[in-house]
Parts: C-alpha cells; structure tokens; sequence
C-alpha cells in the first residue's frame, strides 16, 4: 500500500496513524475514504486549531460553524442560511465546469438546512487580464456561473472581481448562497435512530470527479495538473433543480430526520460526518448505489460525482420518501441503515469491504504548523508612497483609474447572469451590496462580499481587519444593519512557516474586526496550497456578509438622486496611497502600509449612517474604498446620471485626496435643510464629517483638479471591461 497512500496524499506518518487506529493495515477502499477524509480540503487539519479564534455566537446566531451552512433569525418566523466556499483548483484546470459544480456544491448546502436558496454571490479573482489564458479563464468561469446558476432558477445578485498577476495560474473562484426558512424547518446532517434508513437521492455515481475537490484542492499545481481535468466533477443544473424541490418537499413534509449532500469526498463524507454528529454507526450496501458505469467499491466511496443528497428517514417512512423521489424524476435508493456502536462498515455483494471507526473517519487529524513572519514584509511595509512623483493632468488620471481592470464597471460580467430571477431583487449589482426583498414581509437582505490581497499581502492583520469593515460599510450604506459573516480564506501552501503567518495573522485581523464591529462568523471554508511552481497567491481572505434592512423602503444605492443636495462626507481622508488601486494601476507598485482603521471610530460612523438613513436624513450613502474619494464621487454622479461641484480646502496632493483609500468613509447626500440634524447626530457620536459640495448638472468638477463629462466619463468605465477581455 505504500505507493498508494503517496499517490493518494497520505504522509507516511498518517499512513502508520491509521493502521494503529485500525489495528492492522488499510484495504484499497479503506485507504481511499482516509485519504479523501483526511485531506486538507475536508479536514481542515492544519486550520481548525486556528480558526478557534472566531467569534460564532450572538442571540441571533441559530446554527454557527460545523454543519452544512450557518444560520442567523431574522425575526418574524425566518431565519437565513448562507456559506462561501471555494472551487479555485478545479476552474483552474477546467473552468466551466469547476465554477459551474461550485454553484451546485454551495446551493446543495443551503436547501439540505431546510432553506430554499434565493440568490448567489460569486467573488472572482484572476491575474493579468492582458494574457490570453487569463482571458479564456474568465470567460469559462463566468460561463459556468451563469450556465448552472440560470437553470436553477437562482439570481446571482453580487460579486467582486480582481485582477493580479499573482492570480496567473491560480484563479479564485468563490461562490457564496443563501436562502430563507421559517425556524421550523431547520434540520440538520445527522443520522439518529438505529435502524433507520439510508437512502441516496439523485444522479447516478460515475467516475468524474474522483478526488476531484478534496484531492485538487490539498495540493499545489504543477505541470501535471492539466492531466487532472477528469478529476473535475460535471454539472447537472436541471436534475439539481428536482433535487431542491424533491428535497424541500420532504422536509416540509416532516419525512426526514437528516439530510446532507454529497460533496467533496462523496459516499465517504456523507455517511461518516452524519453518523459522527449523531453519535452513532452506519452500514453502507455499496453494491446498491447507482451506477453511471461499471466501477469498484473504492471508486464508488470516494467519487465525488454532483447532484446526490443522503437522507435519513424513519422505516415507516421510506415509501413516502420514495414515492416523492420517483415523482420528481430522481433515483432513489436504500443503501443502508443506521446502527449501534461507532463503526462505519460496508458490504459489497455480502462482503465486507471496509469497517473503520466513524470518528477517525469525519475528524482527520490536527496539526500546530510552524508560523514564521515573511521576509518580504519588512522591504514592502517599508516604502514611503510620498516619493512618488504624481502625473498632474488628475482630470486624466481620475479616467485612467475608473478604466482600470479593477475598477471599471463590471456590467460585461454581471449581465450574463440572471439577477431578477424569482422577482426579489430591489437593489441590481453595481451598489455597494445587492438588497433583496423577503416576500410576505416588509423587511429586506442587504448581502456583498469583499477582500483585498493586496492589503492582506502587505500586513495580514490589519488587511483582513479591512475586508470585514468594508463589507460592514458595504451593507450600511445600502440601508442595512450588518447581521453575520461567511468567509473563504484563500491562502498557499499551509506547510510553508511564512503562509501559515499569513494565514494565523488574517484569522486574528477577521476574529478581532467581527468582535469589535459585533458579527458572528457562522460559516466558512479554507482553501490552502493556491500555488504553482512554488509561487503562492497574495493571502486573499473574502468575507461575505448579510445585512437586515428592517424595512425595505430604508434601501439606498449609491446614485446622487437629485439635484441641488449636498455631498457630505463622513469620516475623514488622510495621506493613505500604501498598497492602493493608484499605487497598483498608475505607477506598477504593489507596497506601503494599508491604510490604519479604528474600529472605534468605524463603530460611530457606521451608526451615525444608520442612523441617518432610518430617519430619512441621508438619500444615498457610498462606500468610499477602492479607488478613493475622486473615483467614489464619480461613481455616485455615474449611478444617477447627475453630476456635483466640489469644493474642499486640504493640505493633502490633490492626487492624494483624490485617490486615497483611508478608511471608514461614507459619501452621503442630504437636503440643504437637514443638514443640521446630521451635524447634531455627528457630534452625538463625535465623528468628522465635512460638506465636500452640492449635486446638480451633468459635469463633475473638484477644485480646479478634475472637470469631467458624466455621460462621457460613463462610456469610458461602462465599456472598459468588455474591451480588456476581447
């Protein structure tokens, strides 16, 4: 067995580990299930000591980490389930279908909760957009999105898109869902009562997608990693849309006791992790699983074939289970049943082909890797941005900046997918977050996502701190109150002292940003060994958020509604180009500090716009991050078709005002008439705050800096993208 268990991406220590567990050696099946089960992507062995740092509890939190996605009440009877996880190696190798079975993946983990999913997230990054596999990479990748998430019936409301040459081979693909239930119909992964059934519902098991996610996603790429394209697993978006009804149907029904979907690791996953929450043994009858081809008891337990649910139903209620199966157009099968004891055992023909204790199986085991700080830190965190010489001409600068790949409208991506789907939709992509109405209530979800890799390369901590406060303005300004977190942690090579830094240094940024600001992290995944060739991706942590909007008709986006408003700032702009878009985009340098936050003050602003908005004081609210105040004011005056005259007297370049990204920032508006009612709730609060000028005409005009045309700026940012990928 020792050329397998290498093959397999067992270490010799893990291999010895499991024969004392076993008391004897490993069989080829057995093997299999502990390579998959132990693998990083399904263990989390070199994460979960670490990830103990996050907070995951508040009174609102129904279900945190551990089952299949987080979920958080709303009030009123329903509650949302949400998880991000990631498809990175898979759409690196084939992107259609690695984005597309990531779309699958991600919706099956929120109907098997209970809750019909209402809408998905996809935060993609890619390297230069001037090389062709880049490219043909986005292409395949937003293709897949759209494929798979349209014939769901399941809008995608939101996203974000980078561009970085560390990106080059090692695309992030990100996808996050979420759905609504009523508090009574939450169940859970977990197989209780012996001698209750097993069944398996959905496609037949074939060989795609063996080792698929859990063996691509525990390794680095090298020149072998196109030979793996059969080990991505293919779509069946139309058989997944009978399986969220069949399945909702049976819940509703009160038919189940537990329910799980079968993702990474496949038959394997399913059967140990329900029995291991429910403290309980399962026999599996592998010869009963369904069949695309002719295969093997250790390829049937470890392919990761998509469109399969594992259910667990009373005896008594099997036939029902079935008959509303069969109804829907989906196999369904007994496979086996739950028993007494601790033992996952299965049989083949009546002979036992594996029997291992179900614990050892669903946990894997844990490691404390060396952390040791990166050497680059201390050259990077040492440039000073104000030796930069600025080009002067800042009326082209502030053009060349919202055509970059990274700002420019990404309206080329987003229409591709169909964001109106199911009719909730209030607030389209291109705000700062989407707004979602929860139909037969008054109330709406504000959701978005957000990381930087450049911040988070250059200090892990404070760029991760960053991430979780951005996402924060990002649902505030859209009328939200920030509920709870999901996140992707995507990193290298875990076994690299300086990745682990990375890696132990972000989870503290994002455990102590969700305590200060009060959000619970309920869900997650962690994606390791995003590398090739030994080159690693910038650490690239996403947070995805949900917001509750208490009353849907509090939602703001992030247009200039009307003329002759005033344009307010809140908070405050400081000499910040370290590690910015300008820095990045303008002059080639990816260095400095981040810029500092104080989740003190970020605290008061974000109520004080809260605030504003529920009494009416504020019309619009953005976000000021990427890009800076020059290209946050000329997205508002973009949005609304309205331009705005500003006035500012600062010590700061103009460049520096301009293209800045200091922290915890709102560009507001609010009438003439108001605007003492704003100074009195800034002062309650004790936040800066300052009149940057008023809305009206079609031109945006800075001091004597910058005077542009709207609707010609507008056909410069609105057709970059679509020109960059041609």
């Amino acid at each position: 067995m020792a050329e397998l268990y290498e093959e397999l991406g067992l270490t010799s220590e893990e291999y010895d580990s499991i024969c004392e567990i076993l008391g004897r050696e490993p069989n080829k099946v057995e093997l299999g299930m502990y390579s998959l089960m132990w693998s990083e992507h399904c263990s989390y062995k070199s994460s979960k000591l670490v990830l103990k740092m996050l907070p995951t509890t508040m009174p609102h939190v129904i279900l945190g980490p551990g089952e299949n996605a987080g979920i958080v009440d709303i009030g009123g009877g329903y509650a949302v389930a949400f998880k991000m996880e990631s498809h990175n190696h898979p759409s690196a190798v084939e992107p259609y279908q690695g984005a597309a079975t990531g779309i699958g993946g991600i919706v099956r983990d929120i109907f098997t909760m209970g809750a019909r999913p209402i809408l998905c997230v996809d935060p993609l990054r890619f390297g230069d957009p001037s090389n062709p596999r880049t490219r043909y990479l986005v292409k395949g990748v937003v293709a897949g999105i759209a494929g798979y998430g349209n014939c769901l019936g399941i809008p995608t409301v939101a996203g974000d898109l980078y561009f970085h040459p560390c990106y080059e081979e090692n695309p992030l693909v990100n996808v996050m869902c979420l759905g609504i239930m009523r508090t009574s119909d939450i169940i859970k992964g977990v197989a209780t009562g012996v001698g209750n059934a097993v069944i398996l519902i959905g496609n037949r098991t074939g060989r795609d997608g063996i080792g698929g996610a859990s063996v691509l996603a525990s390794q680095e790429f090298d020149e072998r990693s196109a030979e793996k394209r059969p080990s991505v697993q293919v779509g069946d978006p139309f058989t997944e849309k009978l399986l969220i009804e069949a399945c909702l149907e049976l819940l509703k029904g009160g038919l189940l006791v537990g329910l799980q979907d079968l993702g990474a690791a496949g038959i394997s996953c399913a059967c140990s992790e329900t029995a291991s929450r429910g403290h309980v043994g399962m026999e599996v009858h592998v010869d009963r699983v369904p069949l695309r081809e002719e295969m093997e008891p250790f390829e049937i337990m470890i392919s990761e074939s998509q469109e399969r649910m594992l259910a667990v139903a009373e005896p008594e209620k099997v036939d029902q289970v079935l008959e509303v199966c069969h109804r829907w157009g989906l196999n369904a099968v007994v496979i086996g049943q739950v028993i007494e004891g601790n033992r996952l055992v299965g049989y083949w023909y009546g002979e036992k082909v594996f029997d291992v204790p179900v614990d050892s199986l669903a946990h894997g085991p844990t490691y404390r890797r060396e952390a040791r700080k990166p050497a680059y830190l201390d050259e990077v965190q040492s440039f000073d941005p104000s030796t930069i010489k600025h080009p002067s001409d800042c009326n082209q600068l502030l053009l060349q900046m919202i055509s970059s790949p990274n700002l420019c409208s990404r309206r080329y991506i987003y229409e591709q997918y169909d964001h109106m789907i199911q009719l909730n939709t209030v607030i389209y992509p291109g705000s700062d977050a989407a707004v979602i109405r929860i139909k037969g209530t008054s109330k709406g979800l504000a959701v978005t996502c957000d990381g930087n890799g450049r911040y988070v390369y250059l200090d892990p901590y404070l760029g991760t701190q960053i991430a979780v406060a951005e996402a924060a303005r990002n649902i505030i300004a859209s009328g939200g109150v920030p509920l709870a977190i999901t996140d992707c942690l995507n990193f290298g090579n875990p076994e690299k002292p300086e990745i682990f830094w990375q890696f132990t240094e972000s989870v503290r940024g994002l455990a102590d940003a969700a305590r200060a600001l009060e959000m619970p992290v309920v869900s997650g995944n962690v994606s390791f060994y995003n590398e090739t060739y030994g080159e690693a991706i910038h650490p690239t942590p996403v947070v995805g958020m949900v917001g509750l909007i208490g009353t849907i008709s509090n939602r703001r986006s992030i247009a200039f509604p009307q003329d002759d408003l005033l344009v307010v700032l809140l908070g405050q702009t400081f000499s910040e180009l370290g590690g910015s878009e300008y820095l990045f985009y303008i002059h080639g340098i990816t260095a400095g500090n981040p810029p500092s936050i104080d989740m003190d003050v970020a605290k008061r602003i974000h109520a004080t716009c809260i605030e504003g908005i529920r009494r009416g004081l504020i019309l619009s609210a953005h976000d000021c991050s990427e890009g800076g105040l020059g290209v946050a004011l000329l997205e508002c005056c973009m949005a609304g078709m309205i331009g705005a005259e500003i006035e500012v007297e600062t010590d700061l370049e103009p460049q520096e005002w301009l293209f800045s990204e200091s922290q915890s920032r709102f560009v507001v508006t609010v009438q003439k008439s108001k605007l003492e009612l704003i100074d009195e709730l800034a002062k309650r609060r004790r936040i800066p705050y300052s009149v940057l000028g008023k809305t009206g005409g079609n031109r945006l005009r800075i001091n004597d800096w910058v005077d542009l045309d709207v609707g010609e700026a507008f056909q410069v940012w609105d057709q970059a993208l679509e020109k960059i990928l041609s």
